[in-house]
C-alpha cells in the first residue's frame, strides 16, 4: 500500500503486468482519479497538476497501489 498525494497527478497508472490504464488527473484522500483515454493536451495539463477529474474518470484507492515512482503508479492487481 502507498499513500497517494497531489504530487502523483499526471502520472501513468500501470497494472501488475505493465499495462497502462490512463493518467491520474486528481488525487484526494488517498484516492486517484484516472482518465482512461487522455488526449495529449489533457496528459500535459495533468502532469502540471492543472487538470480536474472528469465524468469518465474512475477511481483507484491507495490500498491497491504497490509502488509510486517519478512517472508511474503501479497497482498490485491485474486491472
Amino acid at each position: 500500500m502507498a499513500t497517494l498525494t497531489s504530487e502523483d497527478e499526471g502520472k501513468i497508472l500501470v497494472d501488475i503486468e505493465g499495462e497502462e490504464f490512463g493518467v491520474v488527473t486528481e488525487v484526494e484522500s488517498n484516492t486517484a482519479w484516472v482518465d482512461p483515454d487522455p488526449g495529449l493536451g489533457e496528459a500535459a495539463l495533468a502532469a502540471f497538476g492543472w487538470s480536474e477529474k472528469g465524468e469518465d474518470d474512475y477511481t483507484v484507492g491507495g490500498e491497491v497501489v504497490d509502488t509510486v515512482t517519478e512517472g508511474e503508479i503501479r497497482v498490485d492487481a491485474d486491472l
